[in-house]
């Protein structure tokens, strides 16, 4: 095979992979960049059922520390009335 003719299918074949790199990358690029999207979609998703949970959690703490503090105020009221009032002496 004389140089000219290995020079040109190298040519040739390095054509062909310039080709087919241009052609693929972009394509490849635009799944990669669909996938993170459609990834990061269900991630936000998840956080946000996540701390609609958190959230809920809190309030129901929250209304437990209401109830709970309204029973220490009424007991703390009954102790105070209780010992206002003279013992009988039987």
């Amino acid at each position: 095979m004389s140089p000219e003719v290995a020079a040109a299918i190298v040519g040739a074949v390095a054509l062909i992979v310039a080709t087919l790199i241009t052609a693929l990358v972009p394509s490849l690029l635009r799944r990669t960049r669909g996938a993170v999207e459609a990834e990061g979609a269900a991630t936000r998703d998840a956080m946000d059922a996540f701390a609609s949970g958190v959230h809920a959690r809190i309030d129901d703490l929250r209304a437990d520390v209401h109830e709970l503090r309204d029973w220490q105020t009424s007991h703390t009221a009954e102790h105070v009335l209780l010992r206002d009032q003279p013992h009988s002496e039987d």
